[in-house]
């Protein structure tokens, strides 16, 4: 009976697309071997007929092993793909999911790729990219509907037979928005790996209060009392959004990859872009405002001239030395639109691991890539990079609720926008960010601001190629 059970299992990983499976349980291990179509059919006639010998299951067990590494004890290779300062902490989580599998023999290969790049290199040859890769959450589409992603939903079973949890289990385990990001055409096609990939404003308690960080008018003008600054990239899409998304702007993501947006127009609020750009010229235009080359808000932070800066939970630990006993962050100022004050909103995005619907190892890289994400390695990676986790279990450790800076970060989720935008929204918008970040535009000229937007909304828009 034990063979028995095991040529089943067979046909149902076989079902599930899973080459290969682990356990450190004898009869797990022979469902393993069997992964061939020959096995699936045998454990289909076994089944039907209870009289068949433990003989003739171990025959057929035998035959299909020859088709599969790890019975015949062959090394299992896998490739991950993850950001550069997760590299250390990788390293660890993949000797632990070796200790997890350890009745079989693995060769894992450790890449650095950029979460925010991955779609692209992967893209250029999907058949050579990493087995495992993280990347994040605005990519899935287009990974999607390249069939560059594993579907997830489709190895429930591998999922169950040997990590012990259903598709149903990993999304109850995670917070919901996280879910859906991984989500496309109700199927699950990533594991959520971490939260808080939003952006907020650290500040040094010990020059600002907390009225002061209230505002854009009330910071700027403690901070040049002061004798300080305060940083924000510009020239960023992702982060020059924030000032339209809080006065009520959008962006969507059509079918065809063509992003819409209506930046240049009036907001469900009543304002228009042109306003937006009048309140952000009135923040650049003060010399308390330093504009900040993107990736560049740390080395800015440690140079000792910032007050404040807006960024992430990858710069708390930056933060956190240059402003020491004051060290602080909160939710994003308001800044003025057309007499009002607004809250700035911001994205809000989630990390996710995909595995490679051309991996040759399929079942095991779901195998690694739901290990890399669960409630351990969650914990793990928040300690090791400060990265909100998204399940719900880690998420209200004592550690992760005390955190400054995921604190801030949650705080300023209630006013963010889960990003929904195409390939083209990126250069026309880093573009129209520099010409603010250099006060090119005069905040008396309305025709040269509408033009401005007019001329990003149409690079935006722009049909793929």
């Amino acid at each position: 009976m034990k063979k028995l059970l095991a040529l089943i299992l067979a046909m149902a990983m076989a079902l599930s697309l899973v080459a290969c499976g682990g356990s450190s349980d004898d009869s797990t291990s022979d469902a393993d071997s069997a992964s061939s179509a020959g096995a699936a059919s045998s454990a289909a006639a076994s089944e039907g007929s209870a009289a068949e010998s433990e003989a003739d299951a171990d025959a057929s067990a035998a035959d299909a092993s020859t088709t599969d590494a790890t019975a015949s004890g062959e090394t299992i290779t896998l490739t991950l793909w993850g950001a550069e300062e997760d590299q250390t902490l990788l390293a660890e989580l993949v000797e632990g999911f070796k200790e997890t599998y350890s009745d079989y023999t693995f060769d894992i290969q450790i890449g650095v790729e950029s979460e925010s790049d991955a779609k692209d290199d992967v893209l250029l040859d999907i058949e050579a990219a990493a087995d495992v890769f993280a990347f994040a959450d605005d990519q899935l589409a287009a990974l999607v509907n390249a069939g560059a992603l594993q579907s997830i939903d489709d190895m429930d079973a591998a999922l169950q037979t040997y990590a012990g949890k259903s598709v149903a289990d990993i999304e109850a385990a995670n917070g919901s928005g996280s879910v859906t990001a991984a989500t496309a055409n109700d199927t699950l096609y990533a594991f959520p790996m971490g939260g808080g990939n939003n952006y907020f404003l650290y500040y040094d308690s010990s020059v600002l209060t907390e009225e002061d960080v209230a505002s854009w008018d009330s910071l700027l003008a403690a901070a040049d009392a002061a004798g300080k600054q305060v940083g924000m990239t510009l020239a960023s899409g992702w982060y020059n959004a924030s000032f339209f998304l809080g006065a009520g702007f959008t962006t969507a993501l059509n079918d065809d990859g063509t992003t819409s947006i209506d930046w240049n127009g009036t907001s469900s609020l009543g304002y228009t872009g042109v306003d937006v750009v009048k309140g952000i010229l009135s923040i650049t235009g003060s010399s308390a405002f330093m504009a900040i080359a993107d990736g560049d808000i740390s080395n800015q932070i440690a140079s000792g001239s910032l007050c404040a800066a807006v960024s992430g939970t990858w710069d708390a630990e930056a933060a956190q030395a240059a402003f020491g006993d004051g060290y602080a962050a909160t939710k994003l100022p308001t800044f003025t639109v057309a007499g009002d004050q607004v809250q700035q909103g911001c994205f809000s995005g989630f990390k996710l691991i995909g595995v490679n619907a051309y991996s040759e190892n399929v079942g095991w890289a779901t195998l690694l890539a739901e290990y890399l994400t669960n409630e351990e390695s969650q914990t793990a990676r928040f300690e090791a990079r400060q990265l909100a986790p998204t399940n719900t279990n880690a998420a209200a450790d004592e550690a992760v609720t005390a955190n400054v800076a995921i604190a801030a970060s949650a705080e300023q989720d209630v006013y963010g926008v889960v990003q929904s935008i195409g390939d083209k929204f990126w250069d026309p918008t880093a573009t129209f960010g520099e010409i603010l970040a250099q006060s090119q535009l005069s905040a008396d000229d309305d025709d040269a601001i509408q033009a401005a937007l007019d001329d990003m909304v149409a690079g935006v828009t722009a049909a793929i190629e």
